[in-house]
């Protein structure tokens, strides 16, 4: 028996090696790239957050984001620790769920699953891009740039849309709509998000522990805590990808507040900062030793307060504004960055038409799918790299079996 693979990412690999654990299946892994595993190895910025202690809590979205949960009991979090650690891979947990490698490389990650794919029954063929798929009699001819291939059960796990720039591509969906399949909308997720603030190009760079809240015409649409990032269009860092999903899409007011001093009261805070008027620091220096430099200066400013005026001579009502600034800074929000910048791709090919419990289609026989093409995405913190191993591994497992 041959099952064809179409896509060497987190989960086509997962598939892969789940379904060579039958000696009798011959595995034939087609990727379009020249390696596999290139987004993987970009993930984390380079550290590849592999999976979270927390993902069987939650943190799924899709029309129906309970199709996730049979995969992922199957091969829990803590089961893919282990999983990896038979492939020879170390990994570290740290405090907030988030696992890595313990080397801090993503390249340990692509490594030890591309040594692991190094077995007598896959055959893995980079540089391949799939044009067509065909059902056959028994079974699907898949027709390449190069050559025609035959394979007697296909598992769809080209990934989505976004990270254009490192492999995302539409094939995946286009490959499953060709043979009956269906697709929700698509749209970047774990992504920057764009403000008209002209403020923020000062501050391009700085980072800080924050809470944020994102707002909809005042109503409270989604919150995170964590390391936002400013950047010369607007804000960024995984407190953002985290309220980014579907923020701006769609008519409305959006405002994202935050707090950027989460771990201390508004009323502590103007404590300090009164306490600051029996020195000789102007106003610039208000924040010196609780912000970071740029950033209290510009908060500051926002307040209509010069900066070379002496901290001494400052109201009390003054540094209760910027107290009360630092607490909740409302910044507007213009647009997400497109799929070139985003991590993950919200929407897929629906859910509904495929068995959660076994990842093959309803529609069409012998025909599985796994990973970001389907209309799953998890949040930020390595939900859905798990997802990627979880449905792959339960793809390929049931893609394998020999009956």
């Amino acid at each position: 028996m041959v099952v064809g693979i179409i896509g060497g990412g987190a989960s086509g690999m997962a598939a892969a090696l789940r379904a060579a654990e039958n000696p009798d299946c011959q595995v034939l892994l087609l990727e379009r790239q020249a390696r596999v595993g290139r987004k993987l190895q970009a993930t984390g910025n380079g550290r590849c957050n592999l999976t979270n202690l927390h993902a069987l809590e939650g943190g799924y979205h899709g029309d129906d984001p309970a199709f996730s949960r049979t995969a992922l009991e199957q091969l829990s979090p803590e089961k893919t620790r282990e999983w990896f650690l038979k492939l020879g891979l170390l990994t570290v947990a740290e405090p907030s769920g988030r696992v890595y490698p313990f080397s801090d490389q993503a390249n340990s990650v692509v490594d030890v699953l591309r040594f692991a794919l190094e077995k007598p029954n896959i055959t893995l063929k980079t540089g391949c891009e799939v044009q067509k798929i065909r059902r056959e009699a028994e079974g699907f001819r898949i027709e390449t740039d190069s050559e025609a291939i035959s394979c007697d059960r296909l598992i769809i796990a080209c990934g989505g849309l976004a990270g254009t720039k490192l492999g995302g591509s539409m094939s995946g969906y286009k490959l499953l709509r060709s043979l009956g399949h269906s697709c929700t909308r698509l749209r970047p997720t774990l992504v920057q998000v764009k403000t008209d603030w002209p403020g923020v190009s000062a501050l391009k760079g700085v980072r800080a522990e924050c809470r944020a809240e994102v707002y909809r015409d005042d109503t409270l649409w989604s919150e995170s805590a964590g390391e936002i990032q400013f950047t010369e269009y607007g804000l960024s860092g995984p407190v953002i990808f985290e309220v980014s999903r579907d923020v701006c899409q769609g008519k409305g007011d959006w405002q994202c507040r935050l707090d950027l001093l989460p771990q201390i009261s508004e009323r502590q805070l103007e404590k300090m900062l009164l306490a600051r008027r029996e020195t000789k620091l102007n106003a610039g220096e208000l924040f010196t030793g609780i912000l970071h430099n740029r950033l209290g200066r510009v908060l500051v400013q926002e307040i209509g307060i010069g900066l070379n005026m002496p901290i001494a001579q400052l109201p009390e009502t003054a540094v209760a504004r910027a107290a009360a600034s630092a607490k909740c800074f409302s910044v507007h929000l213009t647009e997400p960055l497109g799929m070139d910048s985003a991590q993950v791709t919200a929407g897929g090919v629906v859910t509904e038409e495929f068995d959660g419990t076994t990842m093959e289609s309803r529609l069409v026989p012998g025909l599985y799918a796994c990973g970001e093409v389907l209309d799953v995405d998890g949040d930020c913190g390595g939900y859905n790299l798990q997802w990627a191993w979880s449905s792959g591994s339960l793809a390929g497992q049931n893609a394998g079996r020999g009956e």
